[in-house]
């Protein structure tokens, strides 16, 4: 996680300048992003990119100080104000407790919140196909949740048809079926 160029904090916003002719990236916590935005010497920021500004404050609206200090994992008690102080989090379940507080932050660091680069061998084949199912079944229960069961009835469709073009690899895949049990002959008196 990057540090804020003044306070040493993790930064919670990135900026890209470009100053004389040369891009100069701002890695800034939210207190120094203010500041810089607020002072005198940020004003030429703050002119060339009013929509920053806007989306600062709109961040800042959203995701008021207090809002976010309230926010805490009940499992293992961690708020996501010690997150963004620390960088670490307290337990597994902190990924689904925070995650719409930490979309934003991955995908301005990482572009992208899908694995798009190369997968083991052994994942096999099936991983993309299994990937956009899990996809559909969320947006399905999300579809039946609102109401909206035009886009359900979609959803459920690519995913039997997925699941379809799945099953002849799954089953192409599976084990031989195993050797045949020898049966034991009964003695006979006469041999």
């Amino acid at each position: 996680m990057k540090k804020c160029r003044r306070c040493s904090k993790p930064a919670t916003l990135h900026i890209t300048e470009i100053r004389e002719g040369k891009a100069v990236a701002l890695h800034l916590c939210e207190t120094c992003a203010r500041e810089y935005l607020e002072n005198e010497e940020g004003e030429s920021a703050v002119d060339n990119s009013a929509d920053l500004a806007s989306k600062l404050e709109e961040l800042v609206a959203e995701g008021s100080e207090e809002m976010l200090a309230a926010l805490s994992c009940p499992m293992c008690g961690i708020t996501f104000a010690e997150f963004r102080e620390s960088g670490r989090f307290g337990c597994p379940n902190d990924y689904d407790e925070f995650m719409p507080q930490l979309q934003p932050l991955l995908e301005n660091i990482h572009e992208d919140t899908t694995h798009n680069g190369k997968r083991p061998r052994h994942a096999g084949q099936n991983t993309d196909v299994q990937s956009r199912m899990i996809q559909l079944r969320k947006d399905l229960q999300e579809a039946v949740e609102l109401e909206d069961y035009e886009s359900a009835a979609r959803f459920r469709d690519e995913l039997a048809a997925l699941e379809d073009q799945l099953r002849p690899r799954i089953d192409s895949n599976a084990a031989p079926d195993p050797k045949p049990k020898k049966t034991r002959r009964k003695k006979n008196d006469d041999e």
